[in-house]
């Protein structure tokens, strides 16, 4: 769909459709609805500036995070973008909030900035199809983002990730081993495939150890230190497990701020063992122990294949990369 295609449909002309379109004040209420009806019928994405509609092709890289504020993935953007610079493309940088529908705002950016290719730094794409892609030609790199269904070479998908559940199950593992058997979860919820994935490894842990499941031991922090902190206060005033995994790191931060304004002591009280390998989690006092994932690596196999296959290699793939436990002072042997 171009704007001739809307003003066609609209039953008005091209300019008109270009005022709505900029929000010009100049155009009746009813006009404007109407308008605005069949743009959103049509799923029709203006480009964002008359400059680069008139461009034949751009040389705009985008990264797209999700979340305005997440560490983790932040971490990753000055090594993709060292990468971008050395290939001379211009990097774009675009963050979406927790509500957004991410497979949308991947397209919108894509034709909205002509984007010669993306990289999508975390994210919800729980909904993605087999044919989700096949209109976009430029390559997409989904990076630490967990897919429920296999890319296939045609839509110029590629993933890199961990595999999640079974570096749960190794960090929950961890805790039993050390005696721990009334272990809480701290989730983002059930539907963020990441977090959907580290809690089956906490449930398969249980399982192989006989211990029973307790739905109170699960918590949603939603990736966010201070809902973790405040779920956390809710458990602990109803009972006091002896260890909590938390499947960020930011999290856990919460969880252990929770613990100390609780007036308990973390790693005597309570352990804690997080998830990512943040700095956040080594400078804590104390230290805490967390699943780390290869976030530099991860960065440069995003920006290395995305210029792959912007020369010629069309090969979508996907790659899991291992994650160590890396042991703090946040958990004891009981």
């Amino acid at each position: 769909m171009n704007i001739k295609d809307i003003a066609r449909l609209s039953g008005v002309g091209v300019s008109t459709v270009s005022r709505v379109v900029n929000n010009h004040p100049d155009v009746k209420k009813e006009t404007r609805e109407h308008v605005l009806n069949i743009i959103k019928e049509y799923n029709y994405i203006p480009n964002s500036s008359a400059r680069v509609l008139k461009q034949i092709s751009t040389k705009n890289i985008g990264i797209l995070i999700k979340g305005i504020f997440n560490p983790f993935l932040s971490e990753m953007v000055s090594i993709i973008s060292k990468k971008i610079q050395f290939e001379g493309y211009t990097m774009l940088l675009q963050h979406t909030e927790v509500e957004e529908d991410d497979i949308e705002s991947t397209l919108r950016f894509i034709k909205e900035r002509k984007l010669q290719g993306v990289i999508c730094l975390g994210g919800k794409f729980n909904d993605i199809q087999e044919d989700t892609f096949k209109h976009i030609d430029v390559p997409i790199i989904l990076t630490s983002i967990n897919l429920p269904v296999a890319m296939n070479n045609k839509q110029h998908v590629s993933i890199i990730d961990i595999n999640n559940e079974e570096a749960a199950y190794k960090a929950v593992n961890y805790l039993i081993e050390k005696g721990h058997k009334d272990i809480s979860i701290m989730i983002c919820d059930e539907k963020e495939a990441a977090s959907l994935e580290r809690y089956k490894g906490y449930c398969r842990a249980l399982e192989e150890s006989d211990i029973p499941f307790d739905k109170e031991n699960v918590l949603k922090g939603h990736y966010l230190m201070e809902k973790a902190y405040e779920e956390t206060i809710k458990l602990l005033q109803n009972k006091k497990p002896t260890a909590i995994f938390a499947v960020s790191d930011s999290m856990a931060i919460g969880v252990a701020k929770a613990i100390t304004d609780s007036g308990l002591q973390i790693g005597q009280d309570i352990s804690i063992v997080g998830f990512d390998g943040m700095d956040i989690a080594q400078y804590y006092t104390p230290t805490i122990t967390t699943v780390k994932q290869p976030r530099e690596e991860m960065a440069k196999l995003s920006a290395d294949l995305l210029f792959e296959q912007l020369n010629g290699n069309n090969q979508s793939i996907s790659i899991l990369l291992d994650a160590d436990l890396i042991e703090g002072n946040s958990c004891i042997e009981i």
